[in-house]
């Protein structure tokens, strides 16, 4: 399992196959704004959601379900929860799962937010 770098999931928007996953609460995300392009699916909900049937995932987070195959990337804000969402994800059968380790700290810090 590799870890995502700073420079990844800032080409993101160019791998429109990749998805980026927010494990934080929602009421963080709020305080604190998101990674462009992530969704944000909390940790406690997280194995429910990426059990949803196909329809009701794209419904909820607008954008089609990751298959077992998909290249997923969590964060949170300093990556422990993040980690904790891969190794979820890794459970549940998804391959490429993945940790961006630097989470939402990295990411506000050399955004200069």
């Amino acid at each position: 399992m590799s870890i995502a770098t700073y420079e990844e999931i800032l080409d993101l928007p160019n791998h429109p196959e990749k998805v980026l996953v927010d494990v934080r609460g929602a009421d963080e995300v709020a305080k604190t704004g998101k990674i462009p392009s992530s969704i944000n699916i909390p940790l406690p909900i997280l194995e429910q959601d990426l059990n949803l049937p196909v329809d009701e995932f794209k419904a909820k987070y607008g954008r089609d379900k990751p298959t077992l195959d998909t290249e997923v990337i969590f964060h949170c804000n300093r990556g422990g929860r993040a980690q904790k969402g891969t190794d979820l994800a890794v459970s549940l059968g998804f391959m490429n799962a993945r940790n961006y380790k630097g989470s939402w700290t990295e990411w506000a810090e050399k955004q200069g937010k």
